[in-house]
Order: structure tokens, then C-alpha cells, then sequence
């Protein structure tokens, strides 16, 4: 028997050894480990077996019995060790023919025994081929062949050897899927003995493989919510968990009311939070975990849930307004849409100062300003809003106001709204002083540009804002209902004020005034008087149509309109006698010419003249005479006129009348046609409105040189001599 074990280095030439132990063992009981198993060196003495590596002793297993034989192949070592009821030795050692021997095959690794069996006179152990051959010295040969894995684990199933068949699977490398069978089968094992800690120990090993609802079945008993919270625990960690899961462990949190693991759960950090947030706020908002669940919401972001718990809930208003004015553009103008309402009416004055800046250029709260160098702003739309001023007028006046300072383009409804709040403030307001200022106001904004007439009219009459209604009216040249406005009041002063104001641009102000006074039962006759003045002035109405409007006054007398009546019968007296004396002028003129027309026809002309009307110097041979009495040098009339057969001087003149006379036959034909084609058409309108935009009936005037300017239509005496004296003949 060895009494040492040695280790020599065969690569170095001199073999140095070391030693490693100081006692040995018999013939045949060491063995050489698997090249896997880092080339151990197994030594089995007398009481334990040895392990040792190159440089040192490993570990030691105890095994009782004389050893006879060691051999080591595929992880098992086989020890055959004499039957402890065997005869002693004999004097040399070796083993009489009747001994017994017991041959053990060990799983180190698992620490269990593989296979154990007596044998007689064991001569020999070999490995080959997969399997054990063991020879005895009566020349049998037994063979032992491996189960396979599967059978070793159902083995240890029935017996209930869990932990042993866990590690025979890690050892032979089973899958992570059945490795998880095992670990369910082990922890319905242990649930089944009420170990339940111990259970859902192995089935938090399941998680991955084994579906969870298999599992949370088992723990749903409110005995044993602990196991079950540790189980949804572990299945958030591993990121596996959905929101049914999420909710089931935070109920279990809030029936344990532990809320130090509760805030641990919440309260990981961004890389760990393994669960959907949205059902963890809604789970313990639901719970009465308020603070808990904002503070989720606001580490996570969802802005929707952390404004509803602050509102709804904890009714901290300031806070939920401080948190809208961080968000984004777009997220605050949503939320101030959806929670404005509310806001409003718990904290009006900050609320009101937040949709100053949302509407004209928002930055979030901490942030630096630079839009303005980026060229553009973020900035909602006013109007949106104005509803959520319902209850809060002075609030919404400010508003308004400021966006009509910083923004002269705001919307039409701003506008609106605020001409509606100054016109209602006016309106009840009774201090004389204030009213003044806040018609003032109200009147400054209806002179903006921003007026739409139709609706700050309504808004107007529908508050009696007299002057709103007198300015719009002006402005949109509504005269007639300026007129009618003060008519309705009985202005009777304002009335005639009108007249005065804008007769110039619709003379018919004065029939209207004059028309209403006549129906007035009053006194009115300074009014009547002072209207008669200025239709009298203006020749605005024909005398009768005077007296039938004012005999529908019975107070009105004769006296009334006497001075008006002789004004206009001395001017009609006055008029008749310049007419006769025009018309005894044109017929001495109209003779005269006739006479000469009759001279040009029947006499000779001498033509006289000594000056070129052209250059007004001597007149020299050759030159051109004309009967109107004009001559020229033969080459200043070859420059300047346009016909050999005219004037050059007379020309111009000669035109118009011919243009006038073209004009005069061309009316009257299109007059026969318009007739024929009124007769025959059944929309005389259209056939009206047609010649009217062709200009039929625009008049044509005449300027001629005094004493008359005359129409066309009207051709008198005065044309008929302009046309006998401007008539071309040729010398």
C-alpha cells in the first residue's frame, strides 16, 4: 500500500514532484477523473476518498468500508469496498473465495448513490460502449447500463427527491423547459403539504415557462396573500407581468396596507420599473392612494392622470395649475380646454394670467424665451377660451383686453365679446361719472378695425347704446336711419341737425323731415320753417308737392309757408322773363344766320384778310381761303390739316357738333329699337336694366362758348347757328 501521493511535472525534464499527502492507498482503488472534471486524481483510503488536482488536495468524501477498487468514468465513481459481514482476510490480504463485496457507483456531484449491488470475487470494473461491465472470477460478465435521464428524474419523483432531481437536471444540462416542470412539480409538492412559503418559492423559479395564472389560482385565498404578493413581485421583476398582474399586486399591497412596499414598488428607479403605469395609477387611485398615485403620474409623465387625481381628487388647484403651466404648447392648451373650467373658478386670478400667455406667446414655466429669435410663436387661438370665463366677467374683460393690446388681429369673436362686456357694464352702471367713462370705452372699440358692422349693431340696439348706434349708422352712410333713429325718439332738433349733416349726400333728408313734421300734431312750425328754408334754397321739392305734404298738418297755417310761396313765384316770375328774353335773343340770332347761309348761297365772298391765321404773318401767294372767313399760306395749311376740305381752325369745334349729331341719330334709332323690343318682350324689366348699363339714357352735355351751354336732346336755336357758322366750304 502507497503510503504517499505524489504529483510529477512530466513536461520538465529533471520530473520534479510534489508532494501532496502523506498517506496512500491500495492497488487499484485510485483512478484518473475525466479531462471535464479538470484531470482529478481520485485516491480512496481507508475511510475517505480523496480528490486532488495538480498542485493541491481537493475535497475528501467519507465512505465506509475496506476499499478494493476505484475507478471513475462519466462523473460516477465505482468503489467496490469488502461486505462488512465478510470473513477476515487472509494473511496475504486478498479475499477468500466466500467473500461478499459491495459494488457502489456514486454521483458526486448530486451526492447520491447511483446503484449499489453484492458481488462475488469482483475481478475487474470496465467502461465501454456506453455501459459497465463487471467480471468475476467465475467468469460471469454483468452488464449495467444507464437510464437515461428522464427515467433517473420520475424515479426521484416518486420518491419525492425534488431537490435531488433538480440538481440531477442542472447536472445533465436539461432545458430551461424542464427545468421548469421540475420546479412545479416540486412546489405542487410542497403546496400540497402546506409548505406554502416553500412552494411558491419553486414556482417563482416556473416564471418564464409556467403560466402565471396556473400559479396565482393557488394563492388567491386571502390566508396566503403573502406568497402571492411575493410571486406577482418576482413576476414584475422579471418584466413579465401585465396588467392584470399589476392591479392583483397592488390590491395585495393596499389589503396588506403595507406601504413601505408599496412605495418601494413606485418608487424604483426609471431602469427598474417593470410594470404598466397607467393601471398602477388607476389601481391606487381607486385604493385611496392619492399621493402615491401622483407621484407615479408625475415621474412617468402622464400628465392626464396627475391633473385628474390634483383636481378630482386631492382638489389642490394651485398645483394643478403650476403643473400646466410646465407642460408643452400642446399639452397645456389640451388641458386648460379640458380642466379651465374648474380652475376658473377655484383660483380665477392665476388662471386668467396662464391664458394670457398660452394666447399670445406660451413658454413653459423655467424655460428661457427664445421663440422670438426663432421666428415664430406658440400661441392658441383666444376665442377657444372665452367659454371658460362663463361665470368670471371681470376676469374675461381683462383677458380680452389684453388681447386686443398685444394682438390688433386677434379673433372676431374677442372683439365681439368684449364690445358685449363694456356695452353691459355701461348699461349697469349708475354712477353718471363711471357711465361716462365706459361709453367712452365702449365707443373707442367700436371705431377699431375690427368692427363687424352687423353684429356691433345688434349689440348696440339690443343695449339702447345710443351713440354705438349713431356711429355705426354714420359709418356705414346709413343716413336715413340716423334720420329715422332721432325721428323714433322725437328728436325734433336732432332731426333737423341730421338734415343739415348729411343733406348734401342724400338730398332727399329734407322731404323726410319735412314729411314728418307735417304729421306731427305739435307745435313744429320753427322746424317746418327752417326745413322749408333749405328746400327752398336747394329748389328740393316742386311748390305743390310742398303744399299737399303740409296739409296733412292741421296745425300748420298758411302763414307757414307764405314767405316760402312768394320766394318761389317771384323766382318762377324772375325765371320766365330771362327765358323769354334767351328766346327772343336765339330768334334774332337764328335770323341773322339764315340770312347768312342765304348770302353764302347766292353772293360772292370776298375774302379780304391780309394775315395767315396760322403763323399771323402777311398772307403771300399761293395761300387757301375759307368761308368762314379763315386763310392761310398754302404750306402752313398743308402742315397742320388734317383735311384738305376743313378748316385747321375750325376743326375741333366742327367735331363735337358732328360727334353730338352721330350721337342724337344714334339714340333715336336705338330709341325705335328699345320701344319695338319693350313691346315684345315679356321681362320689360330686363329689357330696362339692359339699356340702362349700355348708357342709352345717360345724358350727353354740350360745352359750347357762352352765352349757352344746350343737351342734345334739347338742340336749340344756339346749336343750329354754331353749326351755320362753323360750316367748311372750300375757296
Amino acid at each position: 500500500q502507497s503510503q504517499k501521493v505524489h504529483c510529477y511535472t512530466l513536461s520538465i525534464k529533471e520530473y520534479p514532484k510534489v508532494e501532496l499527502d502523506t498517506h496512500g492507498c491500495a492497488l487499484r482503488c485510485s483512478s484518473l477523473a475525466d479531462p471535464s472534471q479538470d484531470s482529478q486524481f481520485i485516491v480512496a483510503g481507508e475511510e475517505c476518498v480523496y480528490l486532488y488536482q495538480p498542485d493541491e488536495r481537493g475535497p475528501c468524501f467519507a465512505f465506509d468500508g475496506h476499499k478494493l477498487l476505484a475507478h471513475w468514468h462519466r462523473g460516477y465513481l465505482f468503489l467496490l469496498i469488502r461486505d462488512a459481514k465478510s470473513p477476515n482476510k487472509t494473511e496475504f490480504g486478498s479475499s477468500s473465495p466466500s467473500d461478499k463485496q459491495l459494488l457502489t457507483i456514486y454521483d458526486l456531484d448530486n451526492k447520491f448513490i447511483a446503484y449499489s449491488a453484492p458481488f462475488d470475487d469482483v475481478v475487474d470494473v470496465v467502461a465501454e460502449w456506453g455501459s459497465f461491465y463487471i467480471l468475476t472470477r467465475d467468469g460471469r460478465m454483468f452488464v449495467l447500463q444507464e437510464k437515461d435521464t428522464q427515467t433517473k428524474l420520475e424515479m426521484l419523483f416518486k420518491k419525492n427527491l425534488f431537490v435531488m432531481a433538480i440538481n440531477l437536471a442542472k447536472s445533465q444540462h436539461l432545458d430551461s423547459d424542464g427545468l421548469s416542470e421540475i420546479f412545479r412539480q416540486y412546489g405542487d409538492h410542497l403546496y400540497l403539504k402546506g409548505d406554502h412559503d416553500g412552494a411558491i418559492q419553486q414556482y417563482i423559479r416556473t416564471i418564464g415557462k409556467l403560466e402565471p395564472s396556473y400559479v396565482i389560482r393557488k394563492f388567491l385565498d386571502a390566508q396566503r396573500i403573502h406568497n402571492l404578493t411575493a410571486y406577482l413581485q418576482a413576476l414584475h421583476r422579471q418584466s413579465l407581468a401585465n396588467a392584470d398582474h399589476t392591479t392583483l399586486l397592488l390590491n395585495c399591497y393596499t389589503k396588506l396596507k403595507d406601504s413601505s412596499k408599496l412605495e418601494e414598488f413606485i418608487k424604483s428607479s426609471e431602469s427598474e420599473v417593470h410594470f404598466d403605469v397607467e393601471i398602477a395609477i388607476k389601481v391606487l387611485r381607486q385604493a385611496g392612494y392619492h399621493n402615491h398615485a401622483v407621484f407615479l403620474a408625475e415621474k412617468h409623465m402622464h400628465h392626464e392622470w396627475y391633473l385628474k387625481i390634483q383636481l378630482e381628487d386631492l382638489k389642490n388647484y394651485q398645483e394643478g395649475l403650476r403643473y400646466i403651466g410646465r407642460l408643452p404648447f400642446e399639452q397645456a392648451e389640451s388641458n386648460m380646454k379640458r380642466y379651465g373650467k374648474t380652475l376658473m373658478h377655484h383660483v380665477p386670478e392665476g388662471t386668467t394670467l396662464l391664458l394670457k400667455g398660452l394666447c399670445t406667446n406660451y413658454q413653459p414655466s423655467g424655460e428661457a424665451s427664445d421663440s422670438l429669435d426663432r421666428g415664430w410663436a406658440n400661441k392658441a387661438n383666444s376665442e377657444e377660451f372665452i367659454p371658460i370665463f362663463a361665470n368670471n366677467p371681470r376676469e374675461l374683460k381683462a383677458f380680452l383686453e389684453h388681447m386686443m393690446e398685444v394682438d390688433s388681429r386677434c379673433s372676431q369673436g374677442v372683439y365681439d365679446t368684449l364690445l358685449e362686456l363694456r356695452l353691459q357694464d355701461w348699461a349697469h352702471e349708475e354712477d353718471p361719472v363711471r357711465k361716462k367713462v365706459l361709453q367712452g370705452e365702449a365707443v373707442s372699440l367700436l371705431r377699431s378695425d375690427s368692427t363687424v358692422f352687423d353684429k356691433a349693431l345688434v349689440l348696440c340696439q339690443m343695449h339702447n347704446f345710443k351713440e354705438g348706434v349713431l356711429y355705426l349708422y354714420e359709418k356705414g352712410k346709413l343716413y336715413q336711419q340716423i334720420m329715422h333713429y332721432h325721428m323714433q325718439n322725437e328728436e325734433y332738433g336732432k332731426v333737423v341737425e341730421a338734415c343739415q349733416r348729411y343733406g348734401d349726400q342724400e338730398g332727399c333728408l329734407w322731404e323726410q323731415a319735412l314729411g314728418y313734421f307735417a304729421r306731427k300734431e305739435e307745435d313744429c312750425k320753427a322746424y317746418i320753417s327752417e326745413v322749408l328754408h333749405h328746400i327752398d334754397q336747394n329748389n328740393l321739392m316742386p311748390p305743390l308737392l310742398v303744399v299737399q305734404t303740409l296739409a296733412h298738418n292741421s296745425t300748420a297755417t298758411l302763414s307757414v309757408i307764405k314767405d316760402y310761396l312768394i320766394n318761389k313765384l317771384q323766382r318762377e316770375s324772375q325765371q320766365i322773363e330771362d327765358d323769354e328774353r334767351k328766346i327772343h335773343q336765339y330768334r334774332e340770332e337764328t335770323a341773322h344766320l339764315r340770312s347768312e347761309i342765304q348770302e353764302l348761297k347766292t353772293s360772292a365772298k370776298i375774302f379780304q384778310k391780309t394775315k395767315c391765321n396760322m403763323c399771323n404773318s402777311p398772307l403771300e401767294l399761293p395761300s387757301v381761303h375759307f368761308l368762314c372767313s379763315h386763310s392761310f399760306h398754302q404750306h402752313c395749311f398743308e402742315s397742320y390739316a388734317e383735311s384738305e376740305a376743313e378748316c385747321p381752325t375750325c376743326t375741333p369745334e366742327n367735331r363735337k357738333v358732328m360727334d353730338m349729331l352721330r350721337a342724337q341719330d344714334q339714340k333715336r334709332d336705338l330709341h325705335d329699337h328699345f320701344n319695338r323690343q319693350l313691346r315684345s318682350s315679356n321681362d320689360g324689366f330686363s329689357v330696362v336694366a339692359d339699356y340702362f348699363g349700355r348708357g342709352v339714357f345717360n345724358k350727353l352735355t354740350l360745352v359750347t362758348d357762352p352765352p349757352g351751354t344746350k343737351t342734345v336732346g334739347s338742340l336749340e336755336v344756339s346749336l343750329q347757328r354754331d353749326l351755320l357758322v362753323h360750316t367748311k366750304r372750300n375757296c
